[in-house]
């Protein structure tokens, strides 16, 4: 992998791999399985989830919550194999087996996906229904009650917003990172005016905050802004089966 994130060949490298998981999270990795495999459960479904794999999920989002203290809060996807190999979910749930994951149970599925590159189409996939995500973001946080539900919510807004600044540059920078405070400067060259709000999108990712003002923010100035800059570089993401 070069210092872009891409392989030889210019595809995004994976990053999903057991050899490349933290000492730390080792354990995680390893209870996630276990509890898998004992509620006989696979996340990448043969058939399309039902209420009874959500609740087995929402069990193990629990378990792992509860007993692993290298995380704070965890969620699991349920989605099947056929919408994730789908031409719908070929540049977003796709793309997000075939790089980003890390196989633990089952067969891989991204053996069965293309090789992916940091292109304008898959900017638009990603990330380009940001303007739909806002009013379900607004009216979680007028319903949110207690700091725990502010930071849970500031912690997915603040990841999501630093994702979609990433994606809106990825195609000019030419390349690929997951890591939040590299995304927001790298965002910041290209929108200086805009890099300190995307900066505290970023330490909200990794310390989410019960701040209503930062939240506000997030959600209300830097979310819509990002939202219309988006569409009007790469367009607004097709319909089709979302994810989560």
């Amino acid at each position: 992998m070069d210092k872009r994130g891409l392989d030889r060949d210019g595809a995004i490298a994976r990053e999903g791999a057991l050899d490349r998981v933290p000492a730390a999270f080792v354990p995680v990795v390893d209870a996630a399985r276990a509890h898998i495999t004992h509620l006989d459960l696979q996340l990448a479904l043969h058939d399309e989830p039902t209420e009874a794999d959500r609740a087995d999920a929402e069990a193990i989002e629990t378990v792992l919550d509860r007993t692993l203290p290298q995380i704070d809060g965890v969620g699991i996807l349920l989605t099947s194999t056929r919408v994730l190999l789908s031409d719908l979910e070929r540049h977003d749930g796709g793309f997000f087996i075939a790089c980003l994951c890390t196989p633990l149970l089952g067969p891989d599925l991204a053996e069965q996906l293309p090789r992916y590159h940091p292109t304008a189409l898959l900017a638009r996939e990603t990330n380009g229904d940001l303007a739909r995500v806002l009013p379900r973001w607004r009216a979680r946080a007028a319903q949110a009650t207690t700091d725990a539900d502010r930071r849970t919510l500031s912690r997915l807004v603040g990841r999501r917003l630093v994702r979609t600044g990433f994606t809106l540059i990825m195609p000019r920078w030419g390349g690929w990172t997951s890591d939040l405070d590299q995304s927001a400067e790298l965002f910041g060259h290209h929108y200086p005016e805009r890099v300190e709000q995307m900066r505290v999108a970023a330490s909200t990712g990794r310390a989410p905050s019960p701040d209503q003002a930062v939240l506000g923010m997030l959600i209300n100035d830097l979310g819509p802004w990002l939202a219309a800059e988006y569409t009007a570089a790469h367009g607004e993401k097709g319909d089709c089966c979302m994810i989560g």
